[in-house]
């Protein structure tokens, strides 16, 4: 079961370096850089440690290179990955996808003709209206959620974010940084309560379709090649 875990573990992490390198066609060259440098700074620390063990302080240094190439690859691949999707129905959902417990994201709970999309992502800040697409459309979208939604919340913290680089919107890159660095305002027992009272308010919705548009599946991958180190 071992020896299965790491070969699954090698075969991600090589998916992942497939993936980004479609992105950053440079990223190989990158790595052995920064390992290179990372290691000649890591020998030259050990050998000056007395005593200069030749044996101990080049496989030290072998281990500082490997883990600055392995803090480098996340930062670039995540990076390239966002690049790759950005701009697609759905990018949002799939960056934020990558946040780990204590987080809901429920995709396209509002949308217009136009493809303007409003997510719904609920965690430790409150219940957080996340639009994609034309900022001035997605006002009126975004100020009918955040109605609807304290029907049923009123007692929650509902915050309002645009994804984009106009003033006062979040770059897709920044998204989860940003999310993140949110006050919390929400304890996990109040979570509960806010999503019991979400899901009823979604079966009253009737069922629409989603609209058209093939959701990004890159970041999905990429958060389980990551998660999988």
């Amino acid at each position: 079961m071992a020896k299965s875990g790491k070969k699954g573990r090698i075969r991600q992490l090589i998916q992942a370096y497939k993936l980004t390198r479609e992105g950053d066609p440079k990223i190989g060259l990158v790595l052995l850089g920064t390992f290179l440098f990372a290691a000649a700074v890591g020998f030259a620390l050990m050998w000056l440690l007395p005593p200069p063990w030749l044996v101990v302080d080049a496989l030290t240094a072998f281990l500082i290179g490997l883990l600055a190439v392995l803090i480098v690859f996340g930062r670039r691949a995540t990076r390239s990955q966002v690049k790759q999707i950005e701009g697609k129905p759905g990018a949002a959902v799939a960056v934020l996808g990558t946040l780990r417990r204590g987080w809901r994201t429920d995709q396209a709970i509002a949308f217009n003709r136009q493809q303007d999309v409003v997510h719904r992502l609920v965690g430790p800040p409150g219940i957080i209206l996340v639009g994609e697409g034309n900022p001035a459309r997605l006002k009126q979208l975004m100020s009918a959620e955040r109605v609807r939604h304290q029907r049923v919340a009123s007692e929650a913290p509902i915050h309002e974010l645009v994804v984009g680089y106009g003033p006062g919107e979040v770059p897709l890159g920044k998204l989860t940084r940003h999310v993140t660095k949110m006050k919390r305002q929400v304890r996990p027992a109040e979570m509960t309560d806010i999503l019991a009272r979400l899901k009823a308010l979604d079966a009253q919705k009737s069922n629409i379709p989603l609209p058209k548009g093939p959701m990004p599946t890159s970041m999905k991958g990429l958060r389980g090649n990551l998660r999988g180190r």
